[in-house]
């Protein structure tokens, strides 16, 4: 479990296609680590060998959250990611897509969360032009970062001090 720039990532993913490993990218604000993360991870882990997790920087995630988010410095996000088990390499990319991680790595699978249809899942097209596979995973029911923010945001307004 480690955390690399994208020069470094490229070059693990190389390493690990040229000895017959599958590698898998999937990518995300990542936020607040919750349920439905962890169970994209494990399913990502589980298409194939070497899992790679793009996350967005927190200039990344003001542009694409709005002000207020994200709630945990990426370096936090970072290291909370490389806690489970199923990752293997994170790697912070600045950009509001992963679109160029996504062509430096050219990742065997491709996996995003269920609430993505197809044709909005970046990169897909690459994988897809080199024989790889795109995996849409369903989400959890209820389970989202905006969610936990909204309601914990809710409740703590109306809260006596």
């Amino acid at each position: 479990m480690t955390l690399l720039n994208r020069e470094e990532t490229a070059r693990r993913a190389t390493e690990a296609r040229d000895v017959g490993n599958i590698v898998v990218f999937t990518n995300g604000c990542f936020d607040l680590l919750h349920s439905g993360h962890v169970t994209l991870l494990e399913v990502a882990a589980g298409e194939g060998d070497l899992l790679i997790v793009g996350l967005n920087s927190d200039s990344s995630v003001r542009r694409l959250k709005g002000e207020g988010r994200p709630v945990q410095p990426e370096a936090e996000r970072a290291e909370a990611l490389l806690e489970v088990e199923a990752v293997n390499v994170v790697t912070i990319f600045s950009e509001d897509t992963p679109l160029e991680l996504i062509d430096s790595i050219k990742p065997d699978v491709l996996v995003k969360g269920g609430d993505y249809s197809s044709d909005e899942i970046v990169g897909a097209d690459i994988v897809l032009s080199r024989g790889g596979e795109v995996v849409r995973v369903p989400l959890l029911e209820g389970i989202s970062t905006t969610r936990i923010i909204k309601e914990r945001v809710g409740k703590e307004s109306t809260k006596r001090t």
